[in-house]
């Protein structure tokens, strides 16, 4: 018993880091005073990084805590982008704090809890354990949407995402009862072995659809997609940053585990789900950001549609559509992250400026935001040879594989119709009549704008280091 318990503690060494580290630097915060903020997140930022260290450097697979939570290539892979944009957002909204009333410390503290329920979502290898993962990342994202208490917008943000939250949380819940009354067990390993040896029964298909549909409301996929827009418009934009990037890595990689592991035998019935979530996603994504003003609401439309794109590859239910999954959010994630570097220092008079008509004749003022910002759009749109392509391509093609063409020529017919919004960002910055510059980028916004400029461009070089890796991390589940 000891040496099990040994065991799961040192598998579970990345999250128990961040578990202990939240607790000192809530001590901490009370009792620095006024430097707390600074103080806090340089701290929580230096916390993130050792619990990817820790990972990197003596990561193990295997399972721990009676094989409710699992280490294995998957889940290093997932971790490390969850890790990555948790530590790059918190970074970005350094020069922001005060601007975005976000200079409390309880701001990193809540990144970091948030992050410690990503971590545990995407080992989870239980239902009860999902569900705990989950519930600690969203308690903490709640609040963290509606902290600026003194902009209504914000506050209505958080609360919105609160209900709407709530109820996921229930479907899901209920979805969880449904499938431990069909097949007595709530391990994932247990319910793939339950149901491969007896038929399927229609309570179980009934289980297997709530438990979709809240999973799909993390990843605001359609039809759980309308808290995405009013959540990105109205929280501040770091925060917004964060919802963006790393929820969307964790809830896929649970997406994945939950229908890929647990519920395989039941395939016939989870893709059908997939695929109708993917194309209304991609459909939604592509058609409701053509009319949007608001370039945060933009990019909220344009994540819905990407989320669509990602699940192309998971209903493929293939080992190559795994691996487009993975690359797919790798490059999904420093897309996002370089588009909300460029909207953070969009910055005039001391404030944000959050409308497309602001971007006009960015060109003249700032070429090189500029040019940078294009390169990341003609990514987004799939344009290559830029990485959004390649990510496209990858989930295409095993799309095609698995013979499920009707679904890859949706999802090519709405990238072209998604191009359009892309384009027409780059019209506005490019040959419209320039709108006043921006203020001077902070260096960490001028860093992370670059690095992921750089990535973008320059993806032929690297991709096939990452497709190596991706496709280790896919092998986990065939």
């Amino acid at each position: 018993m000891t040496a099990d318990l040994s065991l799961s503690l040192t598998l579970a060494t990345p999250e128990i880091i961040l578990a202990v580290g939240a607790l000192a630097l809530l001590m901490i915060g009370v009792f620095s005073g006024e430097r707390a903020h600074t103080t806090v997140t340089g701290l929580a930022i230096a916390l993130l990084l050792a619990s990817g260290g820790w990972m990197l450097m003596f990561g193990q697979n295997g399972a721990a805590f009676s094989n409710s939570f699992v280490n294995d290539p998957f889940a290093y892979f997932m971790k490390g982008l969850t890790l990555i944009g948790a530590i790059v957002t918190l970074v970005m909204s350094v020069g922001h704090a005060r601007q975005d009333n976000l200079d409390k410390f309880e701001y990193p503290v809540l990144i970091v809890l948030s992050t410690l329920g990503m971590l545990l979502m995407v080992s989870a290898n239980d239902m009860l354990s999902l569900y705990m993962g989950l519930e600690l990342s969203s308690l903490a994202l709640y609040v963290i949407a509606a902290i600026d208490r003194d902009r209504a917008r914000s506050t209505e943000a958080g609360l919105k995402y609160f209900v709407l939250g709530a109820l996921s949380s229930g479907m899901l819940l209920y979805g969880v009862s449904l499938v431990y009354g069909f097949t007595g067990n709530t391990n994932f390993d247990a319910i793939a072995n339950a149901l491969a040896g007896g038929e399927r029964q229609l309570g179980l298909v009934f289980g297997l659809v709530f438990v979709l549909a809240g999973l799909a409301f993390k990843i605001s996929a359609v039809p759980f997609h309308m808290w995405t827009p009013d959540v990105y418009e109205g929280a501040p934009t770091p925060v917004t940053a964060f919802f963006a990037a790393a929820p969307k890595m964790a809830a896929m990689a649970l997406l994945v585990r939950v229908t890929v592991g647990a519920f395989e035998p039941v395939a016939v019935d989870w893709v059908q789900i997939i695929v109708f979530v993917s194309i209304a996603s991609m459909v939604l994504g592509a058609f409701a950001a053509i009319g949007q003003t608001n370039i945060k609401r933009l990019m909220a439309y344009s994540s819905i549609a990407h989320m669509g794109f990602a699940l192309v590859g998971l209903a493929a239910n293939t080992q190559e559509g795994v691996r487009g999954v993975a690359i797919y959010m790798l490059i999904y994630l420093v897309m996002t992250l370089g588009a909300f570097a460029f909207i953070l220092a969009m910055r005039r008079g001391g404030a944000n400026v959050e409308r497309i008509e602001d971007m006009a004749g960015l060109s003249r003022t700032n070429p090189m935001m500029a040019a940078i910002m294009t390169i990341l759009l003609f990514s987004l749109a799939g344009i290559p040879p830029f990485a959004g392509f390649w990510a496209k391509w990858y989930v295409f093609m095993a799309a095609i594989n698995a013979e499920l063409y009707a679904l890859a020529v949706i999802g090519v017919l709405s990238s072209v119709v998604g191009a359009f919004y892309y384009l027409r960002l780059i019209k506005v910055m490019w040959f419209d009549e320039p709108a006043g510059g921006f203020e001077p980028m902070s260096s960490e916004l001028r860093l992370v704008l670059g690095l992921s400029g750089a990535f973008v461009l320059f993806y032929v070089l690297v991709g096939g280091p990452i497709s190596q890796v991706a496709e280790a991390a896919a092998k986990t589940f065939f």
